[in-house]
């Protein structure tokens, strides 16, 4: 098997990729504007889309809904305040109409008065549509005692 390099159509898929994951991470954010951050979200999954939770639990399997609505309440709710999320890094892999990005992520905030922090791994599933490139499936879990990322 041989690796071809990267043309200009990769380039262009993979900064498009990356554009749909930085606007995923951007969603996640408390405070105002928080209803348009995840009507932008919704646009960014499809609409059968698969999101699932594991963190230590058993998966929970979630539709775009079930994903996004419980969160949007959390982030204009009140009790979470000055929280955000953002990837810490990650890799883009593209094969034709399929991508993937995996990379780590963190957050922050203040919840019912106590800051804290967090960190763990995204997985990212991605296909191309007439629209461009959208989410069909994402998956993460967290930092818990017995499971850290490597530190930089």
């Amino acid at each position: 098997m041989t690796t071809a390099p990267l043309t200009s159509d990769d380039t262009s898929d993979r900064t498009a990729v990356q554009a749909v994951v930085d606007a995923f991470f951007s969603a996640f954010v408390s405070g105002p504007d928080c209803s348009e951050r995840m009507d932008r979200l919704r646009g960014l999954l499809l609409p059968e889309a698969v999101v699932v939770r594991t963190c230590g639990l058993e998966p929970a399997v979630m539709t775009v809904e079930e994903f996004i609505a419980p969160r949007e309440a959390l982030l204009t709710g009140g009790s979470l305040t000055d929280f955000h999320e953002w990837a810490l890094e990650g890799r883009i892999d593209v094969f034709g109409d399929i991508a993937h990005w995996f990379g780590s992520y963190a957050k922050a905030g203040t919840q019912t008065g106590e800051k804290f922090t967090g960190r763990g791994m995204k997985t990212i599933q991605l296909v191309r549509t007439a629209q461009g490139w959208r989410v069909s499936a994402a998956a993460w879990d967290d930092e818990r005692e017995g499971l850290e990322l490597p530190h930089a």
